[in-house]
C-alpha cells in the first residue's frame, strides 16, 4: 500500500507541476465564472466552486507533503553521503535531523560565529588583492606610456615627424 500511494503521489505531483494543470485549473475558474449570470450566481453555484477547491486542496496537501518527504529524505542521504566520505568532517552531523531544537539552534549559534569570524579576514585578504590590482594595473598603464614615449623618441625622425604633420593639418 505505501509504495502505491507512493508512485501515486509522485505521479500526480508531476503532473500538477506542470503549466498544463496550471491552465487546466484556470479553465475551469473561468468556466465557473462566465456560467455564474446563468445561475443567477446563486449560493449553489458559489458552494460548486468553494467545495470543488477545497477537496483539491485538502488532498494536493497530503500528496506534496508525501513527496516533498521524500525528497528531502533523498536529499539528506546524500548530504550524509558526502559528509562520510570527506576526510576531517564532522561525521556527527550526520542525521542532524533528528537532534532537538536547542541543539539545532547551538550549532547555528557555532556556525554564525565561524561565519563572522571569518567573513571578516576574508573581507580583508579581497581588500588586499583589490589594492594588489589596482597598483599593477596602474605600473601597467604608467609603462605602457613610457613605451609610446621611448617608441616616438626612437623613431628616424624623433618628433618631427609628428610636429610637422600636426604643421600640416594647421
Amino acid at each position: 500500500m505505501s509504495n502505491m500511494f507512493r508512485k501515486f503521489a509522485a505521479r500526480i505531483s508531476s503532473i500538477m507541476g506542470k503549466p498544463i494543470a496550471f491552465l487546466a485549473a484556470l479553465v475551469i475558474v473561468a468556466v465557473w465564472a462566465i456560467s455564474g449570470p446563468v445561475f443567477g450566481f446563486s449560493d449553489t453555484w458559489q458552494l460548486v466552486i468553494n467545495t470543488g477547491t477545497t477537496i483539491v486542496t485538502f488532498l494536493m496537501v497530503f500528496l506534496i507533503q508525501n513527496t516533498q518527504n521524500r525528497d528531502s529524505k533523498a536529499m539528506q542521504l546524500k548530504l550524509d553521503e558526502l559528509l562520510r566520505s570527506q576526510k576531517g568532517a564532522r561525521t556527527s552531523f550526520v542525521e542532524l535531523e533528528g537532534l532537538q531544537d536547542q541543539e539545532l539552534e547551538a550549532l547555528a549559534d557555532e556556525f554564525k560565529k565561524m561565519h563572522d569570524r571569518y567573513s571578516v579576514k576574508l573581507t580583508a585578504l579581497l581588500q588586499e588583492q583589490i589594492q594588489a590590482e589596482k597598483e599593477r594595473r596602474h605600473r601597467k598603464h604608467i609603462l605602457s606610456g613610457v613605451g609610446s614615449a621611448i617608441g616616438r623618441a626612437a623613431h628616424p625622425l624623433g618628433g618631427a615627424q609628428h610636429d610637422e604633420s600636426e604643421v600640416k593639418k594647421s
